[in-house]
């Protein structure tokens, strides 16, 4: 069995598409998914099952919506998968240390998608590239980094423009995700 990282986008966001992460928890057990724990409220769900990732993705998908009445997109990754995005940031430690010290709160986030972007909306969001705010491409995983605030970034709020469905979560969480589902293995 492999262990699953099912990213959900935009719940719990602004009083917006709300999900209880008991309930939430709850659904997924209900789907035969094993060792189901989440992590914090933006919608992180580790669990294990043998199933392949777009099979996954659409069974919970299709599952939100019954249980929750919206739709949600949801990102998944393997645990492997979510170490390989840590090991390989492309920024160095010099790029994130400065982004850190003019930045308010975090600087360094994820966007993860469902599939790798074209060239064409990699074009389009580079137009939003500047010396505060950049970004790099690493298969299906846009590294974003921010020189002042993730707020009102225009680099963020044009990600829509790789028209890939995505999902954003900070570097904190990214590595705490890691954490979780090495522990998971560990304790297999």
């Amino acid at each position: 069995m492999a262990i699953y990282i099912a990213l959900l986008r935009g719940i719990n966001v602004g009083g917006k598409n709300m999900i209880k992460m008991a309930e939430l928890k709850k659904m997924c057990e209900a789907l035969g998914l094993n060792r189901v724990q989440t992590y914090i409220q933006s919608g992180n769900v580790l669990f294990e099952s043998t199933e392949e990732e777009s099979t996954l993705r659409k069974i919970i998908e299709n599952e939100i919506e019954a249980v929750f009445g919206f739709s949600v997109n949801v990102i998944i990754r393997t645990s492997e998968e979510l170490k390989k995005i840590v090991a390989d940031n492309p920024f160095s430690e010099e790029e994130v240390a400065a982004a850190e010290a003019s930045s308010v709160g975090e600087c360094l986030y994820v966007s993860l998608l469902q599939e790798e972007p074209s060239s064409e909306g990699i074009e389009k969001l580079r137009v939003y590239q500047s010396d505060n705010e950049e970004f790099r491409i690493n298969g299906r995983e846009v590294f974003l980094l921010f020189g002042h605030s993730v707020r009102n970034s225009k680099l963020a709020n044009n990600l829509h423009k790789l028209n890939v469905p995505a999902t954003v979560r900070n570097w904190k969480t990214i590595n705490k995700l890691v954490t979780l589902a090495s522990a998971m293995e560990e304790s297999r």
